[in-house]
């Protein structure tokens, strides 16, 4: 077989996969694989998000799920490549309810990673492309209702005379492309928000804020932006944007709505939702439940021994809008992630003298290098190659969190050989440099922790430039009527404080809403089970909670960042429509 070309290759073992599953022969299939070996899984035969690891958990998980998925008309997409003895290959399939497709990686010719993505639901598939709605009845009617007549109508109904299907609690950029995606499933989703309209979670932060990511990586389903759209997005452009993507998409969108409130019968199952409307109170009955408050919980506070000597003022960054007011001031930045620098440098654009206190060492990397060898798969190059958003999105899917820390340790060996003169100045003006604890860098630092990390896109050149100050290595002690008392016995003198100190889990929303026996059960989301600090063990590999069932029924979460939340949005709604219709939806594995 190792003689063949790859399609060939790719072919035969196609064929002996999809003659054995079609049989329902697990033990045929699981010998297809290396001992090595994983697959990843997404709804099409565990109703989870799921990766198997090695041959017994591929061998468990077919025995259980054969019977009832089915899968067929497995078809093999395009040719198949060859990179350093590995064989790649894009493939179609279907189950009894979904058509799938997925990605399969050959060594030595047996599978070392298969994925497995649900692409639509049989019977329930979006009216998108040739299927879209004709949009008018090319006939008279004196009954006619026009477009807006027939938005108005649903406006008014929705939350009043019916009850929408699934309450999407936070209108952000998460909870707007769940929408969008459920939208076009026909499930009838409300989406409520605390801020006045729709794009304020970007608005109302820190004046300069720009995104890190570049827009290849940040389009939201459906429209895409534009190819004059900057390649870093202002915060102000963004909310916008994602104001605009509401009304056209026809999202039911209410601003200005806090939710007080969340109970659930387990025997009628269905949710009982109190929320405050701009000021009128309202029930809600929903049957399912969308926590997309952000891609975390509540802003996380640290305890400031002698905070109330202090004499100045003390924010957390969730609190930070502008630094005009500090002009002229003396302000110590607590934290030295993404927050903290860009406050930081917002602090000293606005004329302060800022200090960054650094309690623990981050990994930084300048956004140019980041651009040309992280995001290589999501560019114009990329775009020019023919690999496409969706494609990339797979691509990064395909990959088992397991197998990450390899592929990123060699990335960040050619960052760190790369910059190493950059990242000498920045240790000599005493910044504390790590690349995690198992050097795998930004990307393992997001899954595990979510902190401790910045993307260079200037600030980096101030601390250097010792325009920022910078305290490393020292505890802080306690605070003074007039600043910060470390344990090494040196004082900052500081007129306000800014605590860039990052956010909780998002079960603890769930905890202040529903209650802290459900946040409990549900347990954190995020994390893999590495075993770093913030990050405990057992091995999960998978994001705890995140875009599957969980503990809680009818109780989903949805978040991250834009490239994230446009890929997992698709399989939050294809979860919740199988519901809607009745589907039977057998999750594999626990959930969580």
């Amino acid at each position: 077989m190792l003689d063949m070309g790859p399609s060939k290759q790719a072919a035969t073992w196609f064929s002996s996969l999809s003659r054995a599953l079609e049989t329902g022969d697990a033990a045929a299939a699981t010998n297809l694989f290396v001992e090595d070996c994983y697959w990843r899984d997404l709804l099409t035969f565990t109703w989870n998000i799921r990766t198997m690891e090695g041959r017994a958990a591929i061998r468990d998980m077919l025995e259980a799920t054969l019977a009832t998925t089915k899968p067929t008309a497995w078809q093999l997409s395009g040719e198949a490549s060859s990179d350093e003895g590995i064989v790649e290959a894009w493939f179609t399939f279907e189950t009894s309810s979904a058509w799938g497709r997925g990605i399969m990686r050959l060594q030595d010719g047996r599978c070392r990673t298969l994925f497995t993505a649900m692409s639509e639901l049989k019977g329930f598939e979006e009216r998108k492309g040739p299927a879209r709605p004709l949009g008018v009845r090319h006939k008279a009617d004196p009954d006619r209702e026009t477009w807006s007549e027939a938005r108005a109508r649903e406006t008014r109904n929705l939350g009043a005379i019916e009850q929408p299907y699934c309450l999407v609690i936070g209108g952000g950029q998460g909870g707007i492309m769940l929408g969008a995606r459920l939208r076009q499933l026909g499930v009838p989703a409300l989406i409520i928000e605390k801020n006045a309209q729709a794009g304020d979670s970007w608005r109302n932060r820190y004046r300069s804020l720009v995104l890190h990511d570049p827009v290849w990586y940040d389009h939201l389903p459906y429209i895409p932006f534009p190819e004059n759209w900057p390649v870093f997005t202002p915060k102000d452009k963004m909310g916008d944007w994602l104001e605009m993507y509401t009304r056209v998409m026809e999202l039911n969108y209410w601003p200005s709505t806090r939710c007080v409130s969340a109970s659930y019968d387990e025997a009628e199952k269905i949710w009982t939702v109190e929320v405050d409307r701009a000021g009128e109170s309202i029930t809600l009955k929903p049957r399912h439940i969308v926590f997309a408050t952000g891609a975390y919980g509540p802003p996380r506070q640290i305890e400031l021994p002698g905070a109330t000597a202090f004499q100045g003022e003390i924010l957390h960054s969730s609190q930070y809008f502008s630094g005009e007011k500090f002009r002229g001031r003396r302000v110590a930045v607590i934290g030295a992630a993404s927050s903290g620098h860009d406050v930081a440098v917002d602090l000293w654009e606005s004329g302060a003298e800022v200090t960054m206190i650094q309690r623990s060492p981050t990994t930084v990397v300048k956004s140019d290098t980041l651009m040309e060898v992280g995001f290589e798969i999501f560019s114009e190059k990329a775009l020019a190659r023919g690999i496409t958003t969706e494609k990339a999105d797979m691509i990064v899917a395909s990959t088992p969190f397991a197998v990450l820390p390899q592929s990123q340790r060699a990335l960040y060996d050619v960052i760190k050989a790369r910059d190493a003169a950059f990242y000498d100045r920045l240790r000599g003006a005493g910044f504390a440099i790590d690349f995690g604890d198992d050097e795998t860098g930004l990307l393992m630092k997001a899954y595990r922790t979510g902190s401790g990390y910045y993307i260079d896109v200037g600030a980096s050149d101030l601390i250097i430039d010792g325009e920022i100050g910078i305290r490393s290595g020292v505890e802080i002690k306690s605070l003074t009527p007039t600043g910060i008392l470390f344990d090494d016995g040196t004082e900052l003198a500081a007129d306000a404080i800014i605590s860039c100190t990052g956010y909780q889990s998002m079960n603890e929303t769930v905890a202040a809403i529903v209650s802290r026996e459900v946040a409990d059960k549900v347990g954190p989301c995020w994390g893999i089970g590495s075993g770093v600090k913030g990050d405990p063990g057992p091995w999960q590999g998978e994001l705890r909670n995140m875009w599957k069932p969980t503990a809680q029924e009818a109780l989903w979460f949805h978040g991250g960042n834009l490239a994230l939340s446009r890929f997992y949005s698709k399989f939050v709604a294809l979860q919740i429509k199988a519901r809607m219709e009745g589907i039977a939806t057998p999750v594999y594995g626990a959930p969580g």
